[in-house]
């Protein structure tokens, strides 16, 4: 059996090749979806129409849903907002109980437990949070990279609905479970 010849990796290639094909490709796609999601939740959080802001309204739309997850309508808003980057789910949900124009970041976990407890947060909503946290759509980034990879929406679609879908039954469940029991 005949091999190819041996060559010796070049380290300075390596490193552009990776730099320009991997990390700015997915950096230029989430700057390229998280700047217009940015602006949408600023305006959304400082767009007031009868006095509430329209982050409230999608809220209120959603709670109903939401509730049989074990959730309320800002969290699960906060879930959906936060496609581009699902760092900013906490954030969001901090904002929108805080009732803040901007995005927050509180350093003090004794402060955002209270900020939780004192919206409705139950041993529940804190259970399903992390459940719908750990099985619910990929980043947009992902998303369009698995996109790239196969070079079909399908399976970018597929791989957002089979993750969202199994969290929220689970949630479903859960709430189903401790309501039953509790």
């Amino acid at each position: 059996m005949e091999l190819p010849p041996y060559r010796k990796p070049q380290i300075g290639k390596v490193i552009v090749r990776s730099l320009l094909d991997r990390t700015l490709y997915v950096v230029g796609r989430a700057i390229a979806v998280a700047a217009p999601v940015g602006i949408v939740i600023w305006l959304f959080a400082n767009i007031h129409l009868g006095g509430i802001n329209i982050l409230s309204y999608i809220a209120s739309f959603l709670d109903p849903f939401a509730k049989l997850m074990g959730l309320d309508g800002y969290i699960l808003t906060a879930f959906i907002l936060g496609i581009p980057a699902n760092e900013i789910v906490l954030p969001i949900i901090l904002m929108s109980y805080m009732a803040k124009s901007s995005l927050v970041n509180i350093d003090d976990t004794f402060m955002v437990g209270n900020i939780l407890i004192q919206n409705g947060w139950t041993i529940l909503t804190a259970i399903n949070v992390m459940i719908f946290t750990l099985l619910h759509f990929p980043c947009s980034t992902t998303l369009l990279t698995i996109k790239k990879e196969t070079g079909k929406w399908k399976w970018a679609i597929i791989s957002f609905l089979l993750p969202t879908i199994c969290g929220i039954v689970l949630c479903m469940i859960t709430t189903l479970i401790y309501n039953i029991f509790i």
